[in-house]
């Protein structure tokens, strides 16, 4: 009996050392390590093409890492060949078969139906942004000149006091939206806001006017740098204002 009891323990006590072994040796799986990161590759402007309508995307006399640090590439070329591309061939989808589908874009503005939300919101998008593109490319922080300087002197008293109040105009645009430089029907320089892709041209506008400059406030157009310090942003924009180009609007406005 006591020869079993002894062979029973020896048996139990093997157990015990081999399960001891078993946790002291158990293997290791080596995960390895994310790699680095790759390197975001940034396309051309001119690679970008609209599907086939009446309106094109209007051309970028500047690469995407141009305006940076003020607006980064990846939020340029985001904006430009995402968003702005997806307004013009919605545009152009709305448009195709209408009689509205061969006339300038702002006198589709004239006939529109604001309850037509699709027409309302692409023309929008499309109008908006096409100014805006246009109005970018100087990172010189110069200023307006020659009759535009004079006519800012006389409407706001000096090109910094416009200054002043068009970046408190923007700050205080609650959501997305825009807002903007016009010259009303009496030739006179004026600050406004619009909600969503709405602007100054568009029946029933709280302030009419022809658009000479545009800031959009949406957040695709400064999230990915600028996060929630849309202030930051705005203050940046007025160093990338391409001025000359702001003055030919307005030479073409207070002409017509």
């Amino acid at each position: 009996m006591k020869k079993i009891i002894f062979l029973l323990f020896c048996f139990l006590f093997a157990i015990s050392i081999g399960s001891c072994k078993r946790k002291k040796y158990t293997e290791v799986v080596e995960v390895p390590l994310p790699t680095a990161e790759e390197k975001m590759t940034i396309g051309s402007p001119e690679d970008v093409k609209a599907e086939a309508g009446a309106f094109e995307l209007a051309k970028l006399n500047y690469n995407y890492d141009a305006l940076a640090p003020s607006i980064d590439a990846m939020t340029m070329e985001m904006h430009y060949s995402k968003h702005y591309l997806s307004y013009t061939n919605n545009l152009n989808k709305a448009l195709a078969a209408t009689d509205l589908e061969n006339i300038p874009v702002e006198d589709i503005f004239k006939k529109l139906d604001m309850n037509n939300t699709d027409l309302r919101n692409n023309l929008g998008g499309y109008y908006n942004h096409t100014l805006y593109f246009d109005m970018l490319g100087s990172k010189s922080n110069e200023k307006p000149t020659d009759t535009l300087a004079s006519a800012m002197d006389k409407d706001f008293g000096s090109f910094e006091a416009f200054k002043t109040q068009f970046e408190d105009s923007a700050n205080k645009q609650f959501g997305s939206g825009w807002t903007w430089l016009i010259v009303d029907k009496t030739g006179k320089l004026q600050i406004t806001n619009t909600p969503n892709q709405d602007n100054p041209l568009m029946p029933h506008a709280e302030i009419s006017g022809t658009p000479i400059l545009a800031l959009d406030l949406w957040e695709h157009a400064y999230y990915l740098n600028y996060q929630y310090k849309r202030k930051k942003y705005i203050e940046a924009f007025f160093a990338v204002i391409n001025w000359k180009k702001v003055q030919e609007k307005y030479e073409e406005a207070i002409t017509k």
